[in-house]
C-alpha cells in the first residue's frame, strides 16, 4: 500500500506547487484531464486517472458451478505533454490496482510491484518522423495498441490475449506519410524482448518488431482507427489495414514478453526459443458502424511445449445508434499448436455498451460462450463494467 500511495501523494504535492508557480492550471471538460503549463512555456502536462469496476460470473457447463467476482480491473494514473519545446514530448502511466501490479514475488521483478506501464520519451524529428525512448507498447496488432480505456467490449480479445506483444524497453522509430489520399504509417522497433518491468541482467538476445499501415481513404476522425466503436459517426467510408512482424531472439518467457518465466528445474538456467510472430488486421468504420479483424500466427522453430504457439482469428463488429448505445458480436478462435503451452479454443460474444461521454463515462457488458476442446470444461460468462476517465 505504502508503494501504491507515493505516486499519488507525489502528484498532489506537485500540483499544488504548480498552482504556485505555473502560469495556467486549466480544467476544461471531463474527460480531457488536468492542463499545466509553465510561466516560461519550458513545459507542459496534462494529467489524468481512470478506473474500472468489473463484475464477472460465469457457470461450468459441465458442473453447474457458479462463479463470480468483482474486482478494480484497472487503475491507472497517468501524464503526457512535452518539455523545452512540444519536439520532446513525453507519456507516462501507472498501474495502481491489484489485478495490474502483481508480480511482486517474482525475482526478474526485483520483487516488487509491476507498477510502471508507460515511461518513454519521444522526440519529433520533424511532421513525419520521431524517434521514441523507453518503455511503452510495442507496434503489434491494432488492438493492442489501443487503450483499455478505448474498447468495444468489456475487455480485449482471446487472440490478443494469448498472442499479444504487449509492452517492452528499448527504442521505435516511427514515420507517417502521404501517398495521394492513402497514408502510409510505419513503426520499428528494438526492445530487450522480456515485458515490461524486468531488471534482471540478460544475455539472452533482442525482440525486433516492423509494422506498416494503409489507410487508403485518409484519416479517421479523431485517431478512429485507434479506438473502438465508431462513435465518431464517420460520414465516409474509412478504412485501416495492417501489418505487424515480430522476431524474439531467446525469448524465455512462454509467450515472448509476456506469460509465465521458463527455468529448467535441473540447470536452473532459462528455457530459451526464437518466437516468431505476425498480425494482419484491419478495421473499417462508417456511420455508427465499425468492425474490425485480426489474425494472428507464432511458431518457433524448436516447437518446444512451454511456449505458446499456434495461429488466432478474432471477428467482431458493432452499431452505435444515435442515443450512444451500442450492440455488438464478436468471434474468437484459438487454434493451437500440438506442442504448445496454449489451447485450442472459441469464443462467442454479445456486447452492450451505453456511452455516457464518449470512453470516458460508460457502462459496458457481455454474455460470452467458451468452447474449450481439450482440457477444460465449456463455461457461460457474464461481465458488467464501468469505466471512468477524469
Amino acid at each position: 500500500m505504502k508503494k501504491i500511495l507515493v505516486p499519488i501523494i507525489t502528484l498532489i504535492v506537485s500540483l499544488i506547487c504548480l498552482d504556485n508557480y505555473a502560469q495556467e492550471i486549466a480544467y476544461e471538460s471531463f474527460g480531457k484531464g488536468i492542463k499545466v503549463q509553465a510561466k516560461d512555456s519550458s513545459f507542459y502536462a496534462k494529467i489524468g486517472f481512470r478506473f474500472q469496476s468489473l463484475f464477472s460470473s460465469s457457470l461450468n457447463l459441465e458442473n453447474d458451478v457458479w462463479d463470480r467476482s468483482m474486482m478494480i480491473r484497472r487503475s491507472r494514473l497517468k501524464a503526457e505533454g512535452w518539455a523545452l519545446s512540444p519536439k520532446f514530448s513525453y507519456k507516462v502511466e501507472l498501474a495502481l490496482s491489484n489485478r495490474d501490479i502483481k508480480g511482486g514475488s517474482k525475482t526478474e521483478f526485483g520483487n516488487t510491484a509491476n507498477i510502471i506501464l508507460d515511461a518513454v520519451l519521444k522526440y519529433h524529428i520533424n511532421s513525419n518522423w520521431s524517434l521514441w525512448f523507453g518503455q511503452t507498447k510495442l507496434p503489434g496488432n491494432r488492438e493492442r495498441v489501443f487503450s483499455s480505456q478505448k474498447l468495444q467490449f468489456v475487455d480485449r480479445s482471446l487472440v490478443n490475449a494469448r498472442f499479444n506483444l504487449d509492452r517492452d524497453v528499448g527504442v521505435q522509430l516511427h514515420h507517417k506519410g502521404n501517398i495521394g489520399n492513402l497514408v502510409v504509417k510505419e513503426a520499428f522497433s528494438l526492445s530487450l524482448g522480456n515485458g515490461r518491468n524486468v531488471i534482471i541482467n540478460d544475455e539472452n538476445g533482442y525482440q525486433y518488431t516492423g509494422r506498416i499501415e494503409f489507410l487508403p481513404m485518409g484519416e479517421f476522425t479523431g485517431k478512429g482507427d485507434y479506438y473502438g466503436a465508431d462513435l465518431a459517426r464517420e460520414k465516409t467510408l474509412k478504412m485501416a489495414i495492417g501489418i505487424t512482424a515480430d522476431y524474439n531472439n531467446n525469448a524465455f518467457r512462454s509467450r515472448g514478453n509476456l506469460g509465465s518465466f521458463l527455468i529448467d528445474p535441473v540447470s536452473e538456467d532459462y528455457i530459451t526459443d526464437n518466437l516468431n510472430t505476425l498480425f494482419v488486421d484491419a478495421i473499417v468504420k462508417k456511420n455508427g458502424f465499425s468492425s474490425q479483424a485480426v489474425y494472428a500466427i507464432r511458431k518457433s522453430p524448436n516447437s518446444l511445449g512451454d511456449f505458446g504457439v499456434g495461429q488466432g482469428l478474432n471477428l467482431q463488429a458493432g452499431y452505435v445508434f444515435t442515443n450512444k448505445v451500442e450492440f455488438a458480436a464478436r468471434y474468437s478462435n484459438i487454434n493451437a499448436e500440438l506442442i504448445s503451452s496454449l489451447n485450442d479454443q472459441s469464443e462467442y460474444a454479445l456486447g452492450f455498451s451505453k456511452y455516457f461521454s464518449g470512453h470516458n463515462l460508460k457502462c459496458q457488458a457481455d454474455l460470452s460462450y467458451h468452447d474449450l476442446e481439450l482440457t477444460e470444461d465449456d463455461f457461460l460468462r457474464f461481465r458488467l463494467q464501468v469505466e471512468f476517465a477524469l
